[in-house]
């Protein structure tokens, strides 16, 4: 997962809350060859950042609906080639998966690469017509407190298994809720829910922008140009 794919997208914003989540995000996609920026004042994005430019927009979880909505027409009317991604988890790890699986390449059926999760046995199941090197990471919350949620993350698996079909289990470890895994194959990456966020924190999810339930946070504004 350190390889960043030609045919992948390679400017990325990420408008989220926790400063912690959006700096280390932008850390990682930017280590791994992206121009990464990230902001959490919503009110600016479409002043501080070229959208025109963009190939992939990433909304947090604790972005109000409303100004998603705003942000995602605005953004609509300027790049009508802008991938919209929303956020599974305030885990940067997760994020930057999510982004990398945006333009992986779909290779699927008897030519190419299967990728599954089994809910029920917590399996990742894997179909592969030739030898690849294969990596599986479990990523999950720790602390849900605002604005800076906590996480931690195992390698499951890496390793360059051959041909076939195989079947790499999650450690019991790995929490049922509030947890993810991310597969990459070569350069094909699927992230996964393993358990699903907690109604506690969906519950914190502003209405508004209005809404001002959450406590305020610390400004984040990078800019690639510092890169």
């Amino acid at each position: 997962m350190n390889t960043t794919p030609t045919n992948e997208p390679g400017r990325i914003l990420v408008v989220g809350r926790s400063p912690s989540v959006l700096v280390a995000t932008v850390d990682i996609l930017r280590a791994k060859g992206y121009t990464a920026d990230a902001t959490n004042q919503f009110d600016r994005v479409l002043d501080d950042y070229d959208v025109t430019a963009l190939d992939v927009l990433v909304f947090g979880g604790m972005v109000p609906a409303d100004t998603k909505q705003y942000i995602r027409e605005e953004v609509s009317k300027r790049n009508r080639q802008v991938s919209f991604v929303q956020g599974l988890a305030g885990i940067a790890g997760v994020i930057a998966a999510q982004v990398e699986a945006v333009n992986s390449d779909e290779r699927r059926g008897p030519d190419g690469v299967e990728i599954a999760y089994d809910v029920v046995r917590r399996c990742v199941q894997l179909t592969l017509r030739e030898p690849a090197h294969v990596s599986v990471e479990a990523l999950w919350v720790t602390s849900f407190m605002p604005p800076e949620p906590e996480s931690t993350s195992i390698w499951v698996f890496e390793g360059n298994p051959e041909a076939g079909f195989h079947v790499i289990p999650l450690p019991d470890r790995v929490p049922f809720e509030a947890s993810f895994i991310t597969v990459a194959v070569d350069d094909l990456v699927r992230v996964f829910t393993v358990g699903a966020m907690p109604n506690a924190v969906t519950r914190m999810v502003p209405t508004s922008a209005n809404d001002k339930r959450l406590p305020e946070v610390g400004k984040v504004t990078t800019s690639s140009n510092d890169h």
